[in-house]
């Protein structure tokens, strides 16, 4: 290990979902904490190719601070680089202290109290993530197969660095496991609190790309490697908490199993769904993976079990008398990481409540492939195709009253000219040329 000055970097995560901040010296950390370290209000704009959209409602001026939030640090040694890592996630305030309207991991911690002080609920999360793993030689031989030993025993030492580092990190990882695609992984976490999951999202996401490139290789996050290979998702596990600290997402009597007010959360999700993927799958290339028969998402659906709905109710164990009520759980699955985990969960949350307010009935639960059915068997279960680009996903966002005003008016703006920024810098490419830029960068 290094003998140079322990670093600490403080960090947020931005409308790219690119984490970035400023360093400081472990020893200072504690006087840091007391007035943060300082960042400019246009960096929410900056695109995932480092280029600030213009005009942007921040401009030129302004001056906030990152604040660091101490109880969401994470510091690992065993990442194989010569120093440790170590990042603590960071709230953006104003000089004074007050909130920064734009700042998303404030955003989510409102949209929670909100839904605690209106409904008594709170929410368990997790977040599963996929990546490709780029070999460090390139292999001369057939691509190994799904979800097979050989395929986790090739990458190593690269798997079992990854949980021991997150495991000292705090993150609690519950598996990585070799995935369907070639060189692809999946690496999950323990269901805990929304903000620490979205915390350990980002925490998980840096770690994993920081081994890679410390073992020669490097991890990519991209929702699509290549338009012809396996998409990279995200899915974010959600369950609802009563009062009591009691799981209320189960009921043995409802469709589904969905509790009432589970039914009414989920049926939010679903009313807002074409609005949400803007904020959930935001980059160009989302919108290839989110395409029918991907194994990902691509109609307004809620399904039981089916991994081709955008609202999968996931399977319980219930081997040996095993409760289904604290297992029981649904999965968000039109997201990815070019999407902010913060924004993404409190967009979820915004709706769901949504959901809550009005009492809606659970959504059908539908079974079956929507691309065989009648265009009047889609409508009666409610089943409208998500956007198929960005531009039209910013859209149905625009046209969505209720979820436009849960974003403050500058941040929402912010997300349009980012994302139309992008768009910009897309035109012209083909597929293929559009995924290995995103590639490249997540």
């Amino acid at each position: 290990m290094s003998e140079f000055p322990s670093l600490v970097s403080v960090v947020t995560t931005d409308l790219a979902a690119v984490t970035r901040g400023r360093p400081v010296t472990a020893a200072r950390l504690d006087k840091t904490a007391e007035t943060g370290v300082g960042w400019v209000p246009a960096n929410v704009c900056l695109t995932a190719f480092n280029t600030i959209a213009d005009p942007n409602p921040w401009g030129s001026s302004g001056d906030l601070r990152i604040l660091p939030d101490l109880a969401a640090r994470y510091r690992t040694t065993a990442t194989g680089a010569e120093t440790p890592f170590d990042m603590v996630m960071g709230d953006i305030i104003e000089l004074d202290g007050s909130a920064w309207s734009a700042c998303t991991r404030t955003l989510l911690r409102d949209a929670l109290a909100t839904l605690k002080a209106e409904t008594g609920f709170t929410l368990k999360a997790t977040f599963e993530q996929e990546f490709k793993l780029q070999p460090a030689e390139v292999r001369e031989t057939a691509p190994l197969h799904a979800f097979s030993f050989e395929a986790l025993r090739a990458a190593d030492p690269f798997v079992p660095r990854l949980v021991a580092a997150l495991e000292e990190a705090g993150v609690e990882p519950e598996m990585v496991l070799a995935e369907y695609g070639a060189d692809q992984f999946e690496v999950t976490h323990a269901p805990t609190d929304p903000l620490t999951a979205a915390d350990r999202a980002v925490a998980i996401r840096e770690i994993t790309r920081e081994i890679a490139r410390c073992l020669g290789s490097r991890a990519s996050f991209a929702p699509k490697p290549a338009p012809n290979e396996v998409g990279n998702g995200v899915h974010i596990h959600f369950s609802l908490v009563d009062a009591t600290g009691k799981p209320a997402t189960y009921d043995a009597a409802n469709p589904g199993g969905l509790s009432t007010e589970a039914g009414s959360f989920c049926a939010g999700i679903v009313r807002h769904l074409r609005g949400l993927t803007a904020l959930t799958a935001p980059s160009v290339p989302s919108y290839y993976r989110l395409a029918p028969h991907n194994w990902s998402s691509s109609f307004t659906w809620l399904g039981d079990r089916d991994r081709e709905a955008t609202l999968r109710i996931c399977p319980v164990v219930t081997k040996g008398g095993r409760d289904p009520s604290g297992q029981f759980n649904v999965e968000y699955r039109a997201a990815d990481a070019t999407a902010n985990p913060y924004l993404a969960m409190a967009a979820i949350v915004w709706a769901g409540l949504a959901g809550l307010r009005e009492a809606l009935p659970t959504p059908p639960i539908v079974n079956g492939d929507p691309t065989l059915m009648s265009e009047s068997e889609r409508q009666s279960n409610g089943l409208h195709r998500l956007p198929e680009t960005l531009p039209e996903a910013l859209e149905a966002l625009k046209a969505d009253p209720l979820l436009s005003s849960w974003l403050p008016p500058k941040l929402l703006q912010s997300i349009l000219v980012m994302k139309q920024a992008e768009i910009g810098l897309m035109e012209g490419l083909s597929r293929e040329a559009v995924c290995a830029a995103f590639g490249a960068r997540y």
